[in-house]
């Protein structure tokens, strides 16, 4: 490809206007404080993020750090850990770089800055709220889209207040063209609305509980529709969006290819779409929408790595830069991890990489080099380049930067390194068969303990990592003590005056049209983010066949509903999968694999998509209930060695059971085949199935009120993958090849 610089000198591509017809030069002032307050914000989240991810790190090689509380388990602060990094690291970086790039991008202040400030505070209300309710257990297990249904409609609210003042500031704008940096703001905006609004529709039970509208299957397609396109669209878009702009500026140079930014955007948000079903191969979902999962995942690494040699090519001549630079060092890591990610995710979507990729650490290690790498190192060279700007002085230390560019640098490595072995060693192990054809490790637990030492690593890898970030911190107050913020930044350009007058309008690139109207610019964006979506899940939803019932398979009963949302409370879809691959290796050890007419009352699906623990889908009657009781209380007890934590809170909590009659009503609005006034009885079911397990146990010669939480657990836990026909044979080598 002609390599074409993406903006040329205005003096060369503009024809000379004689003085008297030129526009009149407007004064006015960018807002660089909302920069500052989203800059200081992204770095106090990074931090907390970061830190709580090195405690769940260590909590998996020293069980004993989940510190015997129900609040700070790995179950309950590792959602907590994802949130802070995507949504309050990452979110308020992307907003830090979108508020300083536009006002330039476009010539003229944000549009309003009432609604820049209520977009800050907004936004870190809806992360105080996610630390103030993750850790209490308030969870809709969704992953990255844990919380409930109040904070979903607050993240809105506050998303509407952002594209507000961004399409406002761009209608405002005193340059005509919109340079590609826009392009991926604008199709951020949209697409994240239509992820969130689709993802999060749900019916309340009380203030902080719901239930999706959607079951099983069809809840499991449309959540990785939402999973797999929030890294495109939060991860992903918007910080090439920043590349765009802050990467040319740092290195003083053009981009490297117009034609190629434009092949790149359009292809990227057309084809990222489709990707999300690549996170269930192997599983209940229909073999076609698997297969175009694979299909458009392979295809992605064209445009993805469009993007990438975009960037790295922009840095053509500057190499001796780069060395003295260390603001271009991250950005020169940020941009190959981006190409490392990029090509790792099709391959892992290619079936026969994911078959053993699937569940394991190999997984942990692909998602940290994009966060780590890219998210990160750009956020953090963002940053250094940013804040001697606002403060009018220079970088405190360079070699404090630097110094930070390699702790992270080794972070990275030390992290994702002993991952992917971990990651290796899992799906080799899980799937080796000795000469007499059985399970080489039958007992699951027997892979976990070989992983100990690497989560060892990681967790010295993360500390490693944000005692960098330490340094960011320091060395940005440090710049900011020495010079002042300029709150009010003066700038001057020319009015724009209407298209037909514009003597500086010219043919030139087809492209141009679009990039002059940011009504058609959305509009063709949209569509592109939405037919992939459509054409996945119009079928699953309508077609019958896609998702055949089971006619034995029946709904939840109160008790083991209550259960379930226990479990769901715990976070130990964390940990544990309930899906059974149709591998002889899974089926030899857990049983007869999963059919999608089982989850059809699954709201939410909890197929989960990591195997610290063993699969639990057919974990129902096959031990004793005491087991359970004894395993929850000490896992140890039944399994020496485990790294799962004990529970002791779930034998003093009493089961809510007044919640009950209003979670049938609920469920039985979404279409569970619950008999008419059922929810009248549900509580004295409840009680009963209750009684039937207090009286099991106290043959065992365990006391336990029959109000009890662990009573409930108990109840979900024996149901699990009973209600269809498995062969006596299978059974029986299931239950003694069962990881313990």
């Amino acid at each position: 490809m002609q390599a074409e610089p993406l903006a040329p000198p205005a003096a060369l591509q503009q024809p000379l206007i004689p003085p008297t017809s030129r526009p009149a030069v407007d004064t006015f002032f960018y807002d660089n404080k909302i920069v500052r307050d989203f800059g200081i914000a992204t770095v106090f989240w990074g931090i907390i993020g970061m830190l709580v991810g090195v405690l769940a790190a260590f909590q998996l090689a020293r069980p004993e750090l989940n510190m015997g509380t129900a609040f700070t388990t790995f179950g309950r602060i590792r959602p907590l850990h994802t949130n802070a990094v995507i949504f309050a690291f990452v979110g308020n970086g992307i907003f830090t770089g979108v508020y300083y790039s536009l006002q330039r991008l476009c010539k003229t202040r944000m549009y309003s800055d009432l609604l820049g400030k209520l977009h800050f505070w907004g936004w870190q209300l809806v992360i105080v709220s996610a630390v103030a309710t993750l850790p209490l257990g308030f969870t809709t297990s969704k992953e990255y889209a844990e919380l409930e249904w109040p904070i979903d409609i607050a993240i809105t609210l506050v998303w509407v207040v952002f594209g507000w003042n961004m399409f406002g500031t761009i209608a405002r704008r005193r340059e005509r063209h919109l340079y590609v940096g826009i392009w991926f703001y604008i199709a951020t905006f949209l697409t994240v609305a239509v992820l969130h609004i689709v993802n999060s529709i749900e019916l309340p039970v009380s203030f902080l509980k719901s239930y999706s509208l959607y079951a099983g299957v069809q809840d499991a397609l449309v959540q990785w529709w939402y999973g797999h396109n929030a890294v495109a669209f939060f991860l992903t878009t918007p910080y090439l969006g920043l590349m765009y702009y802050f990467l040319p500026k740092a290195a003083g140079r053009p981009v490297y290819s117009y034609r190629l930014s434009i092949i790149h955007f359009w292809s990227l948000i057309f084809i990222y779409i489709w990707a999300g079903p690549h996170h269930l191969l192997y599983t209940a979902l229909p073999d076609w929408a698997q297969s175009l999962g694979v299909a458009f995942s392979v295809m992605l690494i064209a445009p993805s790595w469009g993007g990438m040699i975009n960037g790295l090519l922009t840095l053509r001549g500057a190499w001796d830069k780069v060395r003295e630079e260390p603001v271009l060092k991250f950005m020169v890591v940020a941009i190959t991890a981006y190409g490392m990610a990029t090509f790792e995710g099709p391959m892992l979507s290619l079936k026969n990489v994911n078959a053993i990729a699937h569940f394991t650490d190999w997984i942990v290690a692909h998602v940290h080099v994009g966060a780590l790498g890219w998210n990160g190192f750009l956020t953090f060279a963002m940053l250094y380049w940013l804040w001697p700007r606002l403060y009018k002085t220079e970088l405190y230390s360079k070699k404090l930067a630097t110094t930070h560019f390699w702790l992270g640098t080794l972070g990275i490595v030390f992290y994702a390194i002993p991952m992917y072995w971990a990651g290796f060693t899992q799906g080799l192990m899980w799937k080796q068969f000795n000469a007499e054809g059985m399970l080489q490790y039958p007992n699951f637990l027997e892979t976990v303990l070989q992983l100990v030492p690497m989560y060892y690593l990681r967790g010295i890898g993360g500390l490693l990592y944000v005692s960098g970030v330490f340094l960011l911190m320091y060395n940005l107050y440090k710049t900011a003590q020495a010079g002042t913020l300029v709150a009010n930044e003066k700038a001057q350009a020319p009015a724009l005056v209407p298209e037909a007058e514009d003597p500086h309008v010219q043919a030139g690139h087809w492209h141009r049209w679009l990039e002059r109207r940011p009504f058609q610019l959305a509009v063709g964006a949209t569509v592109a983010i939405l037919i992939g979506g459509a054409v996945e899940m119009i079928p699953t939803f309508l077609v019958k066949s896609n998702v055949p019932t089971i006619a034995s398979v029946k709904p939840y009963r109160p008790l083991e509903l209550q259960g379930r949302d226990l479990y769901i409370r715990e976070g130990c879809s964390n940990c544990h999968t309930q899906m059974v691959r149709p591998f002889r290796s899974e089926t030899e050890r857990y049983g007869e694999y999963s059919k999608a007419g089982e989850y059809v009352y699954d709201r939410p699906f909890l197929w989960g998509s990591k195997r610290t623990g063993p699969d639990l889908q057919r974990v129902g009657q096959k031990y004793p209930h005491s087991w359970h009781y004894n395993h929850m209380l000490d896992p140890t007890s039944m399994s020496p060695g485990s790294i799962m934590p004990p529970y002791p809170w779930l034998f003093e909590q009493k089961i809510d059971y007044s919640i009950l009659p209003a979670k049938i009503k609920v469920l039985r609005n979404l279409g569970t085949p619950y008999p008419a006034g059922f929810d009248q009885v549900a509580v004295d079911d409840a009680r009963q199935q209750a009684q039937g397990i207090v009286a099991d146990l106290k043959k065992e010669e365990i006391e336990v009120m029959p109000d009890k939480e662990i009573v409930a657990l108990i109840a979900y836990l024996q149901r699990l993958g009973t209600d269809i026909k498995v062969k006596p044979e299978q059974t029986a080598t299931a239950a003694t090849a069962a990881a313990q």
